[in-house]
């Protein structure tokens, strides 16, 4: 036995054989814990958990609670709130609406942001351009409400859509509306009504004008280059067609004045066994002439499209249109998000990759096929949740941009929780059970989102 200078003592075997040397020391020490410990954490923890069940979970499973119950919360109906939800026909609305929004709009908001993301790359001014796009994540959703229910007005001079839509449409089209126009009635008229439009009771003949008296033009709806009214002259059909209305009274019925207007645009068809021979358009004086007509007897016509409204574009807040135009402010508001967090996974893409393709002979739409949309799937698949969490949520676009008479057509889950429950139906036993349904349709892609999370961070 050797004995050491701490004590122990190593047989005389161990040392032939050359084993360490063992002894009371080599006990397992006890490992130092880093950090506070549990205790000091729970102490941190026990504000924020105290919160967590006052504002969380205290409301859902009082929720669960309430939606058994009917609209006062004296009498149990089980599940037939739930019943409900899945029976009523408004109730069928609101969850197809909500099924639109899920698959629509996450997918517009996605792919503008790829496409927004991958574009700025290539721009001079690309930060300005991200500033702007992102800038409507800083206006709240009331608010971009409150805008879009402007820009969606019906009235061209309001609304922006509509402005947008009638200046090109004037653009390419020539054609004038005179609505509630009508031919001045009477023995001496060469005109009559018909079919909604206005025809000659006599055929037409070369070198002998077409009289086309007009009354009931609203002064907002004359041109302002409409000009005195002209006869033409010359061989050849043609005519003129004026307003037969003299400011101020006097003039003769069926007879061109000095003071009377001509109407401009209108479109006058001669028309020969039923069959449209040529088409001509009123001058600022009223004046028409068809060239190069055949030789013949022709009843002259003004088609029932000069006496419609001249186009005022869609009507954006209607039962068919009020969910898309809605689904527009989402996207407006949202794509300027899904562009900066795409941003940021392009830029972490690997440019190796990206060159290497592009010296192999890959065009540019084959880079992003097959090598950017695969590197930027996680990130893709990140925003696409996000915006479908986002859309079962949505609540204030739809209140705000919907006019009350068309919500029945644009409702959503949320809206209808607090329609039925605080909105004047009075029923918070029903919205309870929409409160419920609204949360297991979100669990499922919150719980995708935090798997996901949980598996980029090990």
């Amino acid at each position: 036995m050797t004995e050491r200078l701490d004590g122990r003592q190593d047989s005389p075997a161990a040392e032939a054989a050359g084993e360490p040397p063992t002894g009371p020391a080599d006990t397992p020490r006890k490992r130092t814990r880093l950090g506070p410990s549990p205790t000091v954490a729970i102490f941190f923890l026990l504000p924020a958990a105290l919160l967590l069940g006052i504002w969380v979970i205290y409301p859902i499973v009082f929720s669960i609670f309430r939606s058994l119950f009917d609209s006062v919360g004296t009498g149990f109906v089980g599940l037939g709130n739930y019943a409900t939800i899945f029976s009523d026909a408004g109730m069928l609305t609101t969850i197809r609406n909500n099924l639109i929004w899920v698959v629509v709009a996450p997918i517009i908001v996605t792919t503008l942001g790829l496409i927004f993301a991958v574009l700025t790359e290539r721009i001079r001014w690309a930060t300005a351009f991200k500033l702007i796009v992102f800038m409507p994540m800083a206006v709240s959703l009331m608010a971009a409400g409150v805008i879009f229910r402007l820009v969606y007005e019906e009235n061209p001079d309001k609304g922006l859509a509509n402005a947008i839509l009638t200046t090109v449409h004037d653009t390419f089209s020539s054609s004038q509306g005179y609505p509630e126009a009508r031919p001045r009635e009477g023995d001496q008229s060469q005109v009559a009504a018909q079919d909604g439009g206005v025809v000659t009771k006599q055929p037409a003949q070369a070198g002998r004008p077409v009289l086309i008296p007009i009354v009931g033009v609203k002064p907002d709806v004359m041109p302002s280059n409409a000009q005195a009214a002209q006869a033409p002259a010359g061989d050849g059909l043609s005519g003129t067609v004026w307003f037969d209305f003299t400011p101020g009274g006097g003039g003769q019925s069926g007879a061109i004045d000095g003071t009377e207007k001509g109407l401009p645009g209108m479109t006058v068809e001669a028309v020969q066994n039923g069959q449209v021979a040529a088409t001509a358009t009123t001058a600022e004086n009223g004046s028409f002439r068809f060239d190069g007509l055949a030789p013949g007897s022709y009843v002259v016509r003004l088609p029932q499209s000069n006496f419609e409204a001249s186009y005022g574009g869609l009507t954006w807040l209607g039962p068919a249109l009020i969910t898309p135009a809605i689904i527009g402010a989402f996207v407006w508001v949202w794509a300027g998000f899904a562009m900066v967090l795409i941003a940021a996974g392009l830029a972490a893409i690997p440019r190796d990759a990206l060159e290497a393709a592009r010296i192999d002979g890959a065009t540019e739409w084959q880079v992003f096929r097959k090598i950017t949309v695969p590197l930027l799937s996680p990130v893709l698949l990140v925003v696409f949740v996000t915006m479908i969490i986002n859309t079962l949520k949505v609540f204030d676009l739809v209140f705000i941009i919907a006019p009350s008479s068309v919500q029945p057509q644009a409702n959503v889950v949320a809206l209808e929780m607090w329609r039925v429950s605080f909105g004047g139906g009075g029923n918070q036993g029903l919205g309870s059970a929409l409160a419920i349904f609204l949360l297991i349709l979100v669990l499922p892609f919150m719980i995708m989102n935090i798997r996901r999370f949980r598996r980029e961070d090990t």
